[in-house]
């Protein structure tokens, strides 16, 4: 991709949506957070598991719509568990997390259909989520994700995100959070 002036302006565009995302997790505006995804959003985190040398492409992550995953869902199964959080008497989230997210490694993997004219991004980026419940329980989820971004208007949405996780064996009591 040949790295124009307008390339740059994408990438940053990119980058602060992607933090403007985060903060509204952090800040547990999980609503708002709802209005970034697209209606026809795919939220997938397989499952990792532990293989051979050589089968790592094969066999390393689950597959969606095949098997079991940690994530595999959409628009409306994210809306019904952010109104569960949003009663105060969701056992895994009352009280409620302290959640920090940081996104880094922003890329743009591919920009349809121009740089100048941008509608569709895919975008590769690191994470890093930290989750504190009650008073000792800690959590850090270290990752990276591929989202599919949509132009709406003069902003973006998440229509595909899958969430690829470095570990394959999970130490929290549940995945409350969003990534």
């Amino acid at each position: 991709m040949m790295r124009s002036l307008a390339w740059y302006q994408l990438r940053e565009e990119i980058e602060d949506f992607l933090y403007l995302e985060a903060d509204l997790l952090d800040q547990r505006r999980f609503k708002d957070w709802l209005d970034l995804l697209a209606e026809d959003l795919i939220y997938f985190m397989p499952m990792r598991r532990n293989v051979k040398f050589g089968q790592h492409a094969e066999r390393e992550n689950t597959k969606q719509g095949e098997g079991i995953s940690w994530f595999d869902e959409d628009k409306w199964t994210l809306g019904k568990r952010v109104e569960q959080i949003l009663t105060g008497v969701h056992y895994a989230e009352e009280p409620l997390s302290r959640v920090t997210h940081m996104v880094s490694n922003v890329r743009l993997l591919d920009v349809r259909p121009s740089v100048e004219d941008a509608q569709e991004v895919t975008a590769g980026c690191r994470f890093l989520v930290y989750q504190n419940r009650i008073e000792y329980e800690n959590f850090t989820f270290v990752g990276r994700r591929t989202d599919e971004l949509r132009r709406v208007g003069t902003s973006w949405q998440i229509a595909r995100r899958e969430i690829i996780l470095e570990q394959n064996v999970l130490l929290a009591k549940n995945l409350s959070i969003f990534f």
